[in-house]
């Protein structure tokens, strides 16, 4: 009040704009906002989606490390560009519930986290995300290439340079967050700031008050890009294939792969697009915080982890180079056990 007679003519219906400006040059504390969110939590008991997010996690954790062992022991399998890709996408996955259930872990057990680690665990959920949007992006593409050119398909695409572009993805999906997240820190200076939980959420919603059209705009671009490439490479697949009688049949081997496709994209796409219009509408003030609290903890705790878990054992079985590989490797694993035990 006082800051606003100093800085305001002394008459006193200018007084509530002077306020208005002062608070949105001064947004909340977002320890403030954390508590409000904590508090719903603990209304509705939402601490117990713990259980969930640990039930799809742990098949995660068991299938990703295996198929990853699986396709770096085999020279044949890294000379392939499909499986590079997979293994990045198994990569970021693995990155991504980790996480997740490391933050979930600690707000559960309500351990308070500085401003500072909570944008960087922040950053490297977006990181890891589009990371994995960005190569099954890529997957697709890699497919259109191979069935479009199969002659040309290796001296474009070798193994050498599927590494170079793995790594400018990591690049690319890793640039913005982290800029981001460097910015709003020199700009705020909370480095010590301690919060209840860590929110991605939130911790998003806080930044993009500050950087709210560079959000909108990375997040709809990737995305835009992403959906018309996948998009413009199936239907050409189609036109290109349609003639060579792989579609004819009901259960085709065709039909059931772009079916597993489709259904796993929509799985890595739809908590995007739902986590998008949280943050369009976090700020709407006709949406009960309740509504907020339930809608987030249902997309990062289920919505989030399902591709996670299905992405392995789709291509697990669907891929026979690498379901060859695994069973070998289970063999072998099973034969030094059996030869150690009788040792």
């Amino acid at each position: 009040v006082w800051i606003v007679k100093q800085t305001c003519p002394n008459r006193p219906y200018t007084w509530v704009l002077c306020i208005q400006m002062c608070t949105m040059t001064s947004p909340i504390p977002i320890s403030n906002i954390t508590q409000e969110w904590v508090e719903v939590l603990e209304k509705w008991h939402l601490d117990l989606f713990l259980i969930p997010t640990i039930v799809i996690t742990l098949p995660t954790l068991l299938a990703s490390p295996v198929l990853l062992v699986s396709i770096f022991l085999s020279r044949a399998l890294r000379q392939e560009t499909r499986y590079l890709l997979l293994a990045n996408i198994l990569v970021a996955d693995l990155f991504l519930v980790l996480l997740n259930l490391a933050t979930l872990i600690c707000n559960a057990l309500r351990a308070p986290m500085q401003w500072l680690g909570c944008e960087l665990v922040t950053a490297l959920t977006v990181t890891s995300y589009c990371c994995a949007i960005y190569t099954v992006t890529l997957m697709v593409v890699d497919t259109y290439a191979a069935v479009r050119w199969p002659l040309r398909y290796r001296d474009v695409i070798p193994p050498s340079r599927t590494y170079c572009i793995l790594v400018g993805v990591w690049v690319l999906a890793a640039i913005y967050p982290f800029t981001v997240m460097i910015k709003t820190q020199v700009a705020s200076g909370n480095f010590h700031e301690k919060l209840p939980v860590c929110l991605v959420l939130i911790s998003l919603g806080f930044i993009q008050a500050r950087n709210m059209t560079g959000i909108y705009i990375y997040f709809f671009v990737a995305a835009l890009m992403c959906s018309l490439l996948i998009s413009y490479c199936y239907i050409r697949l189609y036109m290109v294939t349609r003639t060579q009688g792989i579609w004819h049949s009901r259960f085709s081997r065709a039909r059931v792969t772009l079916l597993a496709h489709g259904v796993l994209l929509l799985l890595y796409f739809a908590p995007g697009f739902l986590f998008t219009m949280e943050l369009v509408l976090i700020d709407r003030k006709d949406i009960p915080q309740d509504v907020r609290v339930w809608v987030s903890t249902v997309n990062m705790c289920v919505f989030m982890l399902l591709p996670r878990v299905f992405a392995p054992y789709l291509y697990g079985i669907r891929y026979r180079e690498i379901s060859d590989t695994v069973m070998l490797l289970l063999l072998h694993q099973h034969r030094r056990l059996s030869q150690a035990a009788a040792a």
